[in-house]
C-alpha cells in the first residue's frame, strides 16, 4: 500500500486528494522507485483543470518528475539494483506513469542514475526544464557562441534552464519578464540582459542588445502580442521556437518579418525529445555533463510536503515562483 495523489474530476487544486492503494509490482522493462521528492509543473495544473494536451482517465493520477531509490526492478531491467539513487525523465503520459506517489513505477529508458551529491530535491527539478530548453536551444536552434537568445518567461523553471544552457554554450541570454520586479535575480541567475515587457519596448531592447547582427533564436512561452516585436527584432534567418501559450490574447502571425527575413517558426513539445531515443541519450548526456560541471544547476523556488500538494498547485498557479516547485515525501 501507498499514498497517491489522485482527483476525481477536473477543478483548482482542492480537486486534488492523498488516497492509499494497493500498488502492482514492476511489469517486464519497467523500475519502481520509493519517491523522495517530485517536480511540479505547469502541464500538471492543466491536467487537473482538463485543458492538457492529454485526457485523464479519472480517478487520475498525475505528475511527470521523480526521483527516490530503486525499490524492485522488472523482468528483462539490467543496470539498476535496489536501493540505486535514480530521477525520471518525464514519461510521454502522466496518466499512465503518474509520478506523485510514494511509490511509483516507470519504463527504464526512463529512469536515470543522477550524481548522488546531487541530492533528491535538485535532481527532481531536473529533467523537465533542462530536457526542454536543450531540445530547443541546442538540439532543434544549433544555439552556438555569440548567438543573442531572448528567452520569455525567464523566471520559470524552463526559462532559468535556457540562461544557463545558453551560458554553457557561449551564447546570450537575453531574458524577458513582465515587470522589473525579477530583474536583480534573473541578473544573478546569469541573465545578460533583462527586459521587463510590460514596462519596456520590447522591440527597441533587443535591437540595441543584439545590434545589426539581430537576435536569431527567440524561445518563446508566451505567444501574443509580443509575437510583432520578437520577430521584428530577429536576424535573417532567425527562428523563433514556440513551447507554450502563456498569453489569453491572439497570437499574430508576423507575416511581413517572416517573408522579408526568412524567418522559422517552429512549434516544440519536449515528448519529440523524449520519444526519440538517440536524441535524448545526447540530451541526457549534455545535462550530466553540465551537472558534473557545475554550469547547470536546478533553481528551486520552495518545497513543501507531500501533505502538502494542494497548497503546492496553489502556489504553481500563483505565478509568484522564481524556478522550480518541489514536493518532498
Amino acid at each position: 500500500m501507498a499514498r497517491v495523489v489522485r482527483f476525481h474530476q477536473h477543478g483548482g487544486p482542492a480537486v486534488l486528494h492523498l488516497e492509499t492503494v494497493e500498488v502492482p509490482a514492476p511489469a517486464r522493462g519497467e523500475v519502481q522507485i520509493r519517491v523522495k521528492a517530485l517536480g511540479l509543473n505547469r502541464a500538471e495544473a492543466l491536467l487537473r483543470r482538463g485543458t492538457y494536451i492529454e485526457t485523464a482517465k479519472f480517478p487520475s493520477g498525475l505528475g511527470l518528475e521523480a526521483a527516490g531509490l530503486v525499490e524492485a526492478i522488472g523482468e528483462g531491467v539490467s543496470g539498476f539494483a535496489p536501493g540505486d539513487a535514480v530521477s525520471i525523465v518525464p514519461p510521454m503520459s502522466m496518466v499512465r506513469w503518474p509520478a506523485y506517489a510514494e511509490i511509483a513505477t516507470f519504463p527504464a529508458e526512463l529512469v536515470v542514475k543522477h550524481p548522488p551529491e546531487l541530492g533528491f530535491e535538485a535532481a527532481a527539478a531536473v529533467w523537465m526544464q533542462f530536457l526542454t530548453a536543450y531540445g530547443a536551444l541546442v538540439d532543434i536552434a544549433g544555439l552556438r557562441r555569440g548567438d543573442v537568445v531572448a528567452i520569455t518567461a525567464a523566471s520559470s523553471s524552463v526559462g532559468l534552464a535556457a540562461i544557463q544552457i545558453a551560458n554553457r554554450v557561449g551564447a546570450i541570454p537575453v531574458a524577458l519578464t513582465r515587470t522589473s520586479a525579477k530583474r536583480c535575480a534573473l541578473h544573478d541567475a546569469g541573465a545578460a540582459h533583462v527586459i521587463a515587457s510590460d514596462e519596456e519596448d520590447i522591440r527597441l531592447r533587443l535591437e540595441r542588445i543584439a545590434g545589426s547582427t539581430g537576435v536569431r533564436v527567440v524561445f518563446d512561452a508566451v505567444g501574443g502580442p509580443a509575437f510583432e516585436p520578437l520577430t521584428a527584432a530577429m536576424s535573417s534567418g532567425g527562428i523563433l521556437i514556440e513551447y507554450g501559450g502563456l498569453s489569453p490574447a491572439p497570437t499574430p502571425f508576423p507575416l511581413f518579418s517572416v517573408l522579408t527575413k526568412s524567418l522559422t517558426l517552429r512549434g516544440y513539445l519536449v515528448h519529440e525529445i523524449i520519444s526519440d531515443p538517440p536524441r535524448l541519450a545526447r540530451a541526457k548526456a549534455f545535462v550530466l555533463d553540465g551537472l558534473a560541471d557545475g554550469t547547470l544547476k536546478p533553481v528551486i523556488a520552495r518545497t513543501f510536503r507531500f501533505d502538502e500538494i494542494v497548497e503546492a498547485h496553489r502556489f504553481l498557479e500563483s505565478n509568484e515562483q522564481f524556478g522550480k516547485i518541489v514536493v518532498t515525501i
